[in-house]
């Protein structure tokens, strides 16, 4: 079989340049649909299969969970590095594709979607931090930038599925799967006829020690933890954004808002806010930018149990989706710190490794946000939130070798 043609960037004009970052930034997009493909269509899901009241909950924490499970296996073998990382975020679109395809199966009952979603969550690691890899082999210069759209991106493509259920209740849920089935593999195919960037150093052989040894250089521990910081807020945010806005109307029931348009537009600002922080931070660096807007967020984590008390709908909603730009806005920075802190032959693995331990954290900080809610007052409970943004800002500022600081700097 004949091997296709794929982009050859190093021999390329600047036009052709330019078009690599839209060609990935709309895989990306395709690839990260498949990420709630469930959530977008739970009620049909649940009486087509009978599903129990928990199944929204146990699906996506399959995800979560498959996700988390790829990455670590994705980072103990090096595959992004060892391989091809275009061919590799192919065959994650086109198997993630596959088992997501598979929730419109007759025989379906909650075992096998949870295996299903498992699934998909688990190639979904080949595709988002793959992504990034990409990113970082063609560009250098501008990186900040080239992550602020792949993370706009992944915060679109997640929330596509509601936007796509909510556009026509008519559509079938079986179409539903089927279009995001659909558009990752488009993004696979699209990603598969890229050549390697020029700034790939291709790892010659499995190296099993990557996971822990990339942690010794402390440019890269600073820019981790500090992303470890901001998956500690994130996640829980957006989980919990619906609760916060049905408790504000419990405690004001005059104001009526929908409920499901507004958490979309708090979590889909995100995505330009991403782009943004991107164009910011090459003017005054990912650390300041990133370090700032940790700063805010964590000031609306302390506002919240506050704003509560807002008679004012319009600002209690304004600082939601103001809370909603910064809290995703420093995630292609530390992205960005962490792919520069990187061995160039590690790149690959040392972002999906950070993704991992992130995505890992999320989990734990809904769990426990989700246990105080039954314990103490609930809007005293979302100050444990502002934890996160602390041990980030800290893991920043902390001054490391004056070497190891200007890389990350």
């Amino acid at each position: 079989m004949k091997k296709f043609n794929r982009l050859k960037l190093q021999d390329s004009s600047p036009r052709v340049r330019r078009s690599i970052l839209p060609v990935l930034v709309f895989a990306q997009f395709c690839g990260t649909s498949l990420w709630f493909a469930s959530n977008g269509i739970m009620e049909d899901l649940s009486a087509a299969f009978h599903l129990p009241d928990s199944a929204l909950e146990h699906l996506t924490a399959a995800v979560q969970f498959g996700f988390i499970a790829g990455t670590l296996v994705f980072a103990l073998f090096t595959l992004a590095d060892r391989y091809s990382p275009s061919r590799v975020f192919f065959w994650s679109a086109f198997l993630g594709a596959l088992f997501n395809l598979g929730m419109i199966w007759d025989g379906n009952t909650m075992s096998t979607l949870l295996v299903l979603r498992f699934t998909t969550g688990f190639f979904l690691a080949g595709i988002y931090p793959v992504g990034m890899k990409i990113a970082s082999d063609y560009y250098d210069k501008g990186l900040g930038v080239s992550m602020g759209f792949l993370v706009g991106a992944l915060v679109v493509g997640t929330a596509f599925p509601h936007v796509l259920r909510s556009s026509d209740e008519s559509i079938p849920w079986q179409w539903i799967a089927g279009i995001t089935s659909l558009l990752a593999a488009i993004g696979g195919v699209l990603v598969a006829f890229l050549s390697d960037g020029p700034f790939r150093k291709r790892m010659p052989s499995p190296d099993m020690t990557a996971f822990f040894t990339v942690f010794k250089n402390p440019g890269f521990r600073a820019a981790s933890f500090g992303y470890f910081g901001h998956m500690w807020e994130l996640y829980t945010f957006w989980a919990f954004v619906p609760l916060i806005l049905t408790t504000y109307l419990e405690w004001h029931p005059k104001p009526d808002f929908p409920i499901s348009l507004w958490a979309f537009l708090i979590i889909g600002i995100g995505g330009p806010a991403c782009v943004l922080s991107g164009y910011l931070s090459k003017r005054f660096g990912e650390k300041r930018i990133a370090t700032l807007c940790l700063i805010l967020s964590g000031m609306c984590c302390l506002i919240l149990p506050w704003a509560f008390t807002w008679e004012n709908t319009l600002c209690f909603l304004a600082f939601l989706l103001f809370w909603g730009m910064v809290v995703i806005s420093d995630s292609p920075l530390f992205s960005t710190l962490v792919a520069r802190n990187a061995p160039a032959s590690q790149k690959g693995t040392a972002l999906t490794i950070v993704t991992s331990i992130g995505f890992a954290i999320t989990i734990l900080s809904i769990e426990v946000l989700g246990s105080l809610q039954h314990t103490i007052a609930q809007p005293e409970s979302y100050l444990l939130l502002v934890l996160g943004p602390i041990c980030g800002v800290w893991a920043l500022l902390k001054r490391g070798p004056e070497k190891e600081m200007k890389e990350v700097l």
